[in-house]
């Protein structure tokens, strides 16, 4: 699965406008998207700071591909563990096929 999660034109096009942005904090970008025509993963988001690129499940949280300096790691769990129910939020939203939206992020 982790593959799967990590597809390179992933990991290097990160900015494109059609993955939503749903939080900026401290220099990482967490994005959330639906995975169209593609298997129905566990609920999960993508966190990237400069040429790093991870991904970490909603429940639990926890990082199940990719890697970030330790760190911004730390950063972008105490995050999702503020905001675990907006992102569940977030993941139904984008599986019904609607926008998830932005959460405050870490301060």
């Amino acid at each position: 699965m982790a593959g799967e999660l990590l597809s390179p034109k992933l990991s290097q096009g990160y900015n494109r406008p059609s993955v939503p942005e749903i939080a900026r904090f401290f220099g990482i970008i967490i994005r959330m998207y639906a995975e169209a025509g593609g298997p129905h993963h566990s609920p999960h988001f993508h966190a990237y700071y400069q040429q790093e690129v991870a991904v970490f499940s909603v429940d639990p949280i926890g990082l199940i591909a990719g890697s970030l300096s330790q760190r911004q790691q730390r950063l972008v769990e105490a995050w999702a563990e503020l905001h675990q129910q907006e992102l569940m939020a977030n993941w139904e939203h984008l599986q019904e096929g609607r926008a998830p939206r932005r959460i405050d992020p870490l301060s």
